[in-house]
């Protein structure tokens, strides 16, 4: 998650893999009882989602 989030600037399937991070690491959040990271994780994958789908439409004039 933590190299995905250092190559996001390289293109957007490294925002998308940084989401997928995100995904797991608040399943394992809610899986070990520790809710408070589970849904900070789940915040953080639903913004590189937003992320991902903007930088993957290209721009209209």
């Amino acid at each position: 998650m933590m190299a995905m989030y250092a190559l996001e600037r390289r293109g957007p399937r490294y925002t998308l893999a940084f989401a997928a991070g995100c995904i797991l690491s608040s399943a394992y959040g809610f899986l070990a009882r520790a809710w408070p990271f589970g849904v900070v994780e789940l915040i953080w994958s639903t913004v590189a989602i937003v992320r991902w789908r903007r930088s993957a439409i290209p721009p209209t004039a």
